[in-house]
């Protein structure tokens, strides 16, 4: 029987102590119509709800496993649909809601790693420096959920989600990212000014390379002002903190540092 073989020969199945009862296969190819992929996928999800040194599969978890999957089709619309509502939660900061919407793609057998992917895209484009701890946050969740599976990976991205959602957001850096891009996108590209080149070499030098840059290091508190831009282009206010978290720390100190005048 091809599904019986393929549990022989996948990689992941066939290094476990799997048992599939008699009734439980029957059942399986019945309600699967002998789709081997939709049963392995199936059996794949069965496994690694169980515990033990041998896992056995009976008909009742089949079937539990079976219906979740008719409500939750991770090439379908549900499947962004349920994502969607799950940053959504924690961008609007509910811990509650977003957990509900995590578990829902986990009972129904979503990838935790897709799950952690996206913590890890929200961490920086919602929170940002308003607790960048968010960002090492949700990449820890992925590394973990990479060597733990299911249940306990649940564990760890219900901490990482929980996190998240609680921390101060701010969406600062992502839109310095599309203010900057946007001025890029509309003008030449300008020439790296002299003085911010590198000169690793004599020639370089004699060409005025790195002349009169300004090492910050070498001025009072470790600044002094410069421009890093483009000869001809005026200082741009891409990034623009807010006053949430430690990002109202980092809007005071640049401003003091950049104050007009």
């Amino acid at each position: 029987m091809i599904i019986k073989r393929s549990i022989s020969i996948d990689e992941e199945l066939k290094g476990l102590n799997i048992r599939v009862e008699d009734d439980a296969m029957d059942y399986l190819i019945e309600m699967t119509s002998g789709d081997a992929r939709v049963a392995l996928d199936t059996l794949e999800f069965a496994v690694k709800t169980l515990k033990g040194k041998e896992r056995v599969i009976n008909r009742d978890l089949i079937s539990s496993i079976l219906q979740k999957q008719v409500f939750y089709d991770k090439g379908g619309e549900e499947h962004y649909n349920l994502i969607s509502a799950f940053i959504k939660s924690i961008r609007g900061s509910d811990p509650d809601a977003a957990l509900y919407w995590m578990i829902r793609m986990l009972e129904g057998g979503e990838d935790p790693l897709f799950i952690a992917r996206r913590m890890i895209i929200l961490a920086s484009e919602d929170i940002g420096n308003a607790d960048p701890e968010a960002l090492m946050v949700a990449v820890a969740a992925k590394q973990a959920a990479e060597f733990v599976g299911m249940p306990e990976v649940g564990i760890i991205l219900a901490q990482a989600t929980t996190y998240l959602a609680s921390a101060p957001k701010s969406n600062a850096s992502y839109m310095a990212l599309m203010r900057a891009q946007k001025f890029i996108r509309g003008n030449p590209d300008y020439p790296v000014p002299l003085h911010l080149r590198n000169a690793p070499t004599k020639l370089m030098k004699e060409e005025g390379y790195g002349k009169d840059y300004k090492y910050p290091h070498n001025f009072p508190y470790h600044f002094i002002k410069e421009n890093y831009f483009p000869k001809g282009v005026k200082r741009r206010d891409f990034y623009q903190p807010t006053e949430q978290g430690l990002e109202k720390k980092i809007k005071k100190i640049l401003e003091s540092l950049w104050k007009k005048g």
